[in-house]
């Protein structure tokens, strides 16, 4: 992938969690210790292969109707989403896609929230 190394350069892009931002006490910090992991791998990969060709961002969900939660989970905290609902997991694909995009040629080292404004 490094255009040093004779590649084409390309964009890589990490799933981390909101949990990294908020520390899902009480509940999940384990989980929300790991992602935050991911965002430090985020940034510092960023501003190591940019001279590369490579671009590293990131997208963080919150409370996207899939099957990692335990029954009842998003019916519980969805109450705390300002838009009042969970995420679908093509909202985050579409954040997804469109960082691995040209039109994010000049974005690097950032975050995408996915949070329905929490």
């Amino acid at each position: 992938m490094s255009t040093r190394h004779g590649g084409p350069g390309g964009a890589i892009v990490n799933v981390s969690s909101g949990a990294a931002k908020s520390g899902s006490p009480f509940e999940y910090v384990d989980y929300a210790a790991s992602k935050g992991a991911i965002d430090t791998f985020t940034m510092g990969l960023a501003k190591e292969v940019a001279q590369e060709g490579i671009r590293v961002n990131a997208v963080r969900p919150g409370f996207i109707d899939t099957e990692i939660h335990a029954p009842g989970r998003l019916d519980r905290v969805v109450a705390s989403v300002p838009m009042g609902r969970a995420g679908k997991p093509e909202e985050v694909a579409q954040a997804i896609l469109w960082l691995l995009s040209d039109q994010a040629s000049y974005t690097s080292g950032s975050f995408i929230d996915i949070l329905g404004g929490r």
